[in-house]
């Protein structure tokens, strides 16, 4: 798995791990029960510490994306029971960048199509 991480950024390098990994099941690129990397495998790919890792798959873990056993690794779990959790969570998010637009100018029409261009891909 290659994962591109902007080490200069402000997003800290768990959360940009955490991003990619949601964003690959998203495309289709892991599915329902495919294993990740192990965590010190992941490490050594991108040259940081495992605990920056283990910090990534407990977010993971802890938002129902993936499940851990000791024996089997990181398994993604792909089931609509988070469903709700995220509608919260979008909704939040949107009405925040609804405002950020409102202010930039941009118009709900254009609003719209950026969200529809950002869910379609």
């Amino acid at each position: 798995m290659i994962m591109k991480l902007d080490f200069a950024g402000s997003v800290p390098i768990y959360q940009q791990i955490r991003d990619q990994i949601v964003q690959a099941v998203a495309d289709g690129v892991f599915l329902d029960g495919d294993r990740l990397p192990a965590i010190r495998a992941l490490a050594d790919e991108v040259g940081i510490n495992t605990m920056t890792v283990n910090k990534a798959y407990q977010l993971l873990k802890q938002e129902g994306y993936i499940i851990t056993d000791r024996r089997n690794g990181a398994k993604v779990q792909c089931s609509g029971g988070r469903k709700q959790a995220v509608e919260r969570k979008v909704e939040k998010e949107l009405e925040l960048l609804a405002a950020e637009a409102k202010i930039a100018g941009i118009s709900g029409e254009e609003f719209a199509k950026l969200c529809r261009k950002a869910y379609d891909g």
